[in-house]
């Protein structure tokens, strides 16, 4: 009798990697994966989120400036939405009828201010995930470098983390991810709830293996979706009404397009200018919608190789979900209009999830966003306002120098995935190899 539980492991397809044995493992995994390591993660962690929270606060070299977006932006949202209303007609609200709870969550902290209630639930989110990490490496093919790099890499982001909402959607990307190995269905609903929060989310299911798996993700992630949306109808008006503004987005300064029309700029190829448009600094001027036009064409482009993919693979290791889902966020990060710096939130969050496996295709891929995360602080908030929308010399290399390495690591991540999933040829099973030696 076949079982029917939506908490059954994913099986590897015949000739994917199974689990690998725990004696592979070296000593410093080892190490975290006792008690002494697991309080040295603490321990790490406590220490450099409370240095994220202070620079939230105290201003060095701008990082201070991050929490305007709470204090203003998020909070006048919540004055709005407690009416019952999504505030469609901010031109920044270009965001899904669920990010609405996300931003009238500091309410379960009635005797915080919004602004300290927004930080303590996103250093919450933050938490969750380091543990959710830590728990995967607990698995037979499992491994704590995804943790690692999830302690050690959100820090370089300094405070911007604690004063945006991707932490908390970064939760429901990477909870889905853990979630469909043994739940599916979880992971599904996980899926379609973020979707609703922040769209992308939902990408973390390209990758499920074919049958019953996707079968039982996609359609828990469409009901989940279906049912919030319908809840939030009841509660609030306009709830689609953040269409009008996404659409109307421009080319961002620090977008792929946007490094090419800045080093244009400095070559005197190029004579436009910066606007703030739809809450970011975006280019006006000659080009600009012929850059868009072509972001968008590289955009579909990206999403039917994704497709063409999932026809083509044919070999599924229990890592083939984590990889294909930070894929296909890179090449959807890199091909978009906008390139805001929290976009670099999603890819360590992806980027560590992968790392949980020891099957995983994307190590190289997850150093090159580690790199690209460390260049993104140098952009903002360190040198935006004096190196890069001015555009000098040095602001213009280290535009195009972060956006070449994301641009690397997601055509690095393709060929990585299709190699490991489409052209490696099967390993001879048991008769095979039988037939061979005789």
């Amino acid at each position: 009798m076949t079982s029917t539980s939506t908490r059954s492991p994913l099986r590897p397809t015949a000739g994917a990697p199974g689990p690998a044995p725990r004696a592979g493992r070296g000593p410093f995994d080892t190490f975290l994966r006792g008690r002494a390591g697991h309080l040295a993660m603490a321990g790490f962690w406590l220490a450099t989120r409370a240095l994220m929270v202070v620079l939230l606060v105290v201003n060095l070299h701008g990082t201070s400036s991050v929490r305007v977006e709470i204090t203003e932006t998020y909070n006048n949202w919540y004055d709005v939405l407690i009416t019952g209303t999504m505030p469609h007609d901010d031109v920044m609200w270009q965001y899904p009828p669920a990010a609405a709870a996300v931003f009238l969550s500091p309410d379960l902290l009635p005797f915080l201010s919004y602004f300290q209630a927004f930080v303590a639930l996103t250093v919450v989110c933050d938490a969750l995930i380091a543990v959710g990490l830590v728990r995967a490496a607990r698995r037979p093919d499992g491994s704590t470098a995804g943790a690692v790099l999830w302690l050690a890499t959100l820090p370089l982001l300094l405070s911007l983390p604690f004063g945006r909402y991707d932490l908390q959607v970064t939760l429901l990307a990477v909870g889905s991810l853990l979630c469909l190995r043994f739940r599916r269905k979880l992971g599904g609903v996980l899926a379609g709830i973020g979707a609703l929060v922040k769209v992308w989310p939902l990408l973390t299911l390209i990758g499920t293996p074919r049958g019953r798996t996707t079968r039982d993700a996609i359609v828990s992630a469409a009901a989940s979706a279906a049912v919030l949306l319908a809840v939030l109808a009841l509660f609030f008006r306009d709830t689609l009404g953040f269409l009008d503004n996404q659409g109307n987005r421009g080319i961002q300064v620090e977008s792929l397009g946007g490094s090419a029309l800045m080093l244009g700029r400095l070559v005197g190829a190029w004579s436009g200018k910066i606007e703030v448009r739809y809450g970011a600094y975006e280019y006006l001027g000659p080009y600009v919608s012929s850059v868009a036009v072509l972001s968008v064409a590289l955009t579909v482009v990206g999403f039917g190789w994704l497709l063409l993919w999932r026809v083509k693979a044919r070999r599924w290791s229990t890592a083939t979900p984590l990889d294909a889902a930070l894929c296909a966020i890179l090449v959807f990060t890199i091909t978009s209009r906008v390139l805001s710096p929290q976009y670099l939130i999603w890819l360590v969050g992806l980027a560590a999830v992968c790392l949980t496996c020891r099957h995983t295709t994307q190590r190289p891929v997850a150093w090159l966003i580690v790199a690209s995360t460390a260049l993104s602080t140098a952009i903002y908030p360190l040198t935006y306002g004096s190196q890069i929308l001015p555009g000098t010399v040095f602001g213009t290399i280290l535009l195009c120098v972060r956006n070449g390495l994301l641009a690397w690591a997601a055509v690095w991540s393709c060929v990585r995935l299709w190699r490991a999933s489409v052209t490696a040829a099967p390993e001879p099973g048991p008769a095979a190899a039988a037939a061979a030696a005789a």
